[in-house]
């Protein structure tokens, strides 16, 4: 069974390009994440739609826990940040107020970024960086992290088995030790797993000046265009609203 960050081809459903997810990310961390445009009230709307977008395109990859989870925590969120902020008061206000920012603004980066590694092989992602003319010097680290986040859990998982079977975890009679027994092999295991990756991504040949081949058949196509309309309009409102066309 695939894991959370592991890419499953046969069940990602509606099949994108990696620069249309690439660029949904790109528009999240700029709208979303960074509050462009936040002072005209479409692009604020617009930025609601575009962080509603990794939640439709998890339910399409069939990740239909995952994504009523987070929809369901995001509306409550983002109806106690438009219905109960306004009305608070003191320290109400201050912890109430940044759990609601930090929420909204991080959550549709993380889940956009879990859909994307969660659909998308490495090959399909090198050679949509071929296409953009990326240099190696950025491809071959970000190849290495596509695998890296999946590798790392499968190692956590086996550390938290053992260490239970050792009755090292919370509320066991070796509670002390858990840092010690779990962190720590963790952090090791975390360092050894980078070495390993970016050594096979080497011997694969990303490294070399050789132009690769690659047998990923990627492009833009009718389901791309669809996902890149409300980006795209987001980023046409933001432009409308600095020269003063819309308010």
């Amino acid at each position: 069974m695939a894991g959370l960050f592991t890419a499953d081809i046969e069940n990602r459903g509606l099949v994108l390009d990696p620069r249309t997810k690439l660029f949904i990310m790109i528009t999240l961390v700029v709208f979303a994440l960074g509050g462009a445009g936040s002072d005209t009230a479409a692009v604020r709307w617009g930025t609601v739609a575009v962080s509603a977008l990794p939640i439709v395109l998890l339910l399409t990859a069939r990740s239909y826990k995952t994504a009523a989870v987070s929809g369901c925590l995001y509306a409550l969120v983002k109806a106690a940040e438009l219905c109960l902020v306004p009305h608070m008061t003191g320290a109400a206000l201050s912890v109430c107020g940044m759990c609601c920012m930090i929420v909204i603004r991080l959550m549709p980066g993380l889940l956009m970024g879990t859909y994307m590694l969660s659909t998308t092989t490495v090959s399909e992602f090198i050679a949509a960086m071929h296409r953009m003319h990326v240099p190696q010097q950025i491809t071959i680290p970000l190849s290495v992290m596509f695998r890296f986040f999946p590798t790392v859990l499968e190692g956590f998982a086996s550390i938290n088995t053992a260490m239970r079977m050792r009755d090292i975890r919370l509320g066991g009679k070796h509670a002390g030790k858990l840092i010690e027994y779990r962190l720590v092999p963790l952090m090791v295991c975390s360092v050894n797993i980078g070495s390993e990756l970016s050594a096979a991504a080497l011997t694969r040949g990303l490294g070399t000046g050789v132009r690769r081949t690659n047998i990923c058949r990627i492009g833009l196509h009718w389901q791309d265009l669809s996902a890149l309309a409300l980006p795209v309009g987001l980023y046409g409102a933001w432009i409308l609203g600095m020269i003063g066309v819309i308010g």
